[in-house]
């Protein structure tokens, strides 16, 4: 009678640990998300900046780009959401093309994929 007992006590265990680790889960990815929503308005202070000042001075234009790239390596390196992952990973090709316009000598390059990307970060960190 002992073992169906202990048996049974580990059956409820296990069963209402399963909500904890799924909301664990859920902790880890809002705390994800709140680290990359700093990140990602740091990075566009700097690239605004970056941009409306790329003609004057390209090495700060540089200098901003790097803080960007720094920016999402960091919080890239603390998830492992996978959506997130991408989204990261999406907003790190467009800072590399904005990169790629200013060193070809393009004064106002297209930072469109750089907000596009933000929104799909936005969207996977928004609940539901």
């Amino acid at each position: 009678m002992k073992s169906k007992h202990r048996l049974a006590a580990i059956a409820l265990t296990a069963a209402l640990a399963i909500p904890a680790i799924t909301s664990c889960d859920a902790i880890s990815t809002a705390m994800d998300c709140a680290s990359t929503a700093v990140a990602i308005t740091d990075g566009a202070n700097d690239l605004q900046q970056a941009v409306s000042q790329a003609g004057n001075s390209p090495q700060d234009a540089q200098n901003a780009l790097n803080a960007i790239e720094a920016n999402l390596k960091k919080v890239g390196d603390q998830t492992d959401n996978a959506d997130l992952s991408k989204a990261i990973s999406s907003m790190n090709t467009a800072v590399q093309n904005v990169r790629t316009s200013i060193e070809s000598g393009t004064t106002t390059p297209d930072v469109t994929p750089v907000a596009d990307a933000a929104k799909e970060i936005s969207k996977v960190c928004t609940p539901g």
